[in-house]
């Protein structure tokens, strides 16, 4: 994989391919820059175009402050999780630095949690995207019905997941970037306007610091969810290259970077308009800020330009979200936590059909039933707890490491142990102050989680090796007609002849060639063959792993 196509899919977006690219070189390098991209791109999105007005509805317009003490929060977890990513680069990111730690229940526990908050947050995009496409609609003199075109939006979502069309996200990074160059030209022209007043947003954070801190919290921990994507990088730890220096650079210099667009805009934006223009006429904070700001100080037409790029990468971050928050039901079912049904990939398009489905319904139940502003409440509730237990998680392994001899970091947080101790108290106070609906809901996910591990979990996980080794002393060293008979048996399991076996073809060709073991057996050794964590071997690549015996 040379630099120059690298360069190019990054620049389009096309990150995807990117890191299919770097999992199929034996050299895996995704350089400083790829990080970077990776990790803004997973970002700006609902946190930019939709969170302000939620934030100000709570604080007014100092919300600025807000971002920065998220940030200040968010930072030890992004720091923790490169330390955690440098010693398990595997498929399952947090999930899995958590079920190594504390064991399946917590990993059960935290899987679920993680897969809600992300399917929250897509929620949340798309509720966004119903805003912004109303405000396209209405300009249009166009009649629509929001939460049908919402539905409709998610329902297109899941059929591209299952289908695959990852190229879909490929506009996802240069129509961000137009997006926020664009809004940024507009701030960068309101500095020099009559009418913007620098004082309001420092008045406005200073007031609230001083005379209510609550309130600073409150936002500081609902704006939270915007930084979800800063740790999302840490899952391809194994991808980067020198991971010691270029992920732990990579997700400070995004934090950086993202720390003071969001600051910086939502400064401008309370600036340059004065009274609550975030908000309805109803008093309940609008879904479309940017739209709303833009409007105001530039024009409607470009408030619609804005708008309509907006409705592009909310659905964009929606059909991202789906795809994470479905592969951690995935990666739990491959760690027999969850049925095996979950880890099942669709032998056409070869993506996790069930766990896409499961993952659309729930986000379609939490938009038909959930306010708005809980949606945002209980996805940045779970990150925070979460990301609270990932520092716990360096601290446990660095105490315990005599009796957990594979963890080796390649790169160690600074400041240890008082900065992970900083973001567990700084994210707890942060679940406190937001209220009974985050900690009921935290309540629930671990209620849920006890409850499908006693359930499911515990009478099928099972750490095996013997079934692989097995495995490997029957394949290992085969004459080359054995060699024919296999392949046979694995290509007349391949259905639709791409070369690909899914985890029910492996089962049936392991039967045809009489190979018998139990249908957990059979997963743990497939999980072991499926080195990529992708659902699915390729036939010629898995049997070339085995030498063949010389023909005499």
């Amino acid at each position: 994989m040379g630099i120059k196509s690298t360069t190019e899919k990054l620049l389009k977006g096309d990150i995807i391919s990117v890191v299919s690219d770097v999992k199929s070189q034996l050299e895996r390098s995704l350089n400083l820059i790829g990080v970077i991209i990776i990790s803004l791109a997973a970002m700006i999105g609902s946190g930019l175009f939709v969170l302000p007005s939620f934030a100000a509805e709570i604080m007014g317009p100092g919300i600025w402050l807000a971002f920065l003490l998220a940030a200040l929060v968010v930072l030890p977890g992004a720091i923790s999780k490169s330390e955690l990513a440098s010693t398990m680069p595997e498929s399952g990111g947090s999930y899995v630095y958590l079920e190594r730690t504390f064991g399946p229940v917590l990993g059960t526990i935290s899987g679920l949690g993680l897969w809600a908050s992300f399917l929250l947050k897509s929620a949340f995009a798309l509720i966004g995207f119903s805003a912004y496409l109303y405000a396209v609609t209405t300009f249009f003199e166009v009649t629509v019905n929001s939460m049908t075109m919402a539905m409709s939006a998610l329902v297109l979502i899941t059929v591209l997941n299952i289908f695959g069309i990852k190229k879909v996200k490929s506009f996802q990074t240069p129509i961000l970037a137009f997006t926020t160059i664009l809004l940024l030209i507009i701030c960068f022209v309101q500095l020099f306007g009559s009418d913007i007043d620098f004082s309001r947003p420092i008045d406005g954070a200073l007031d609230v610091s001083k005379n209510d801190p609550r309130l600073l919290g409150e936002a500081a921990a609902l704006v939270f969810v915007a930084y979800a994507g800063i740790i999302k990088v840490g899952a391809i730890g194994g991808e980067v290259k020198n991971p010691q220096k270029n992920l732990p650079h990579g997700i400070l210099y995004s934090l950086l970077i993202v720390t003071i667009l969001y600051c910086l805009v939502t400064f401008i934006m309370m600036a340059s308009v004065d009274g609550t223009w975030w908000l309805n006429e109803d008093g309940s904070a609008r879904e479309d800020p940017v739209f709303a700001f833009v409007d105001a100080v530039a024009s409607t037409n470009i408030g619609i330009t804005i708008a309509i790029l907006a409705v592009l990468t909310m659905i964009s971050g929606a059909l991202s979200g789906v795809l994470a928050s479905s592969r951690f039901l995935f990666a739990m079912a491959r760690y027999n936590l969850l049925p095996q049904s979950l880890e099942d990939v669709n032998t056409k398009f070869e993506t996790p059909h069930w766990a896409i489905i499961i993952t659309a319904l729930t986000m379609a139940i939490c938009m038909l039933t959930l306010p708005v502003k809980d949606v945002a409440k209980l996805a940045s509730g779970f990150q925070i707890m979460v990301i609270m237990v990932l520092n716990l998680s360096v601290i446990v392994l660095r105490k315990a490491n005599f009796a957990h001899e594979w963890y080796h970091p390649k790169f160690k947080s600074p400041l240890y142990p008082w900065l992970q101790i900083f973001g567990i108290l700084a994210g707890g106070i942060l679940v406190f102050i937001m209220g009974q609906k985050a900690i009921i809901g935290g309540l629930a996910a671990v209620v849920i989680g006890i409850a499908t591990f006693n359930l499911y979990g515990k009478r099928h996980y099972k750490n095996k090796t013997t079934p692989f080794q097995t495995f490997t002393q029957l394949f290992s060293n085969p004459s080359p007609s054995d060699l024919k008979i296999r392949h046979a048996a694995f290509k007349a399991a391949d259905i639709y002849d791409n070369n690909h076996l899914t985890l029910s073809e492996f089962i049936s060709s392991m039967k045809a060639l009489e190979i018998y073991f139990s249908n957990d057996e059979y997963r743990f050794i497939f999980h072991k063959a499926d080195t990529e964590g992708s659902g699915v071997i390729d036939i010629d690549q898995f049997l070339s792993s085995f030498p063949c015996e010389e023909e005499e």
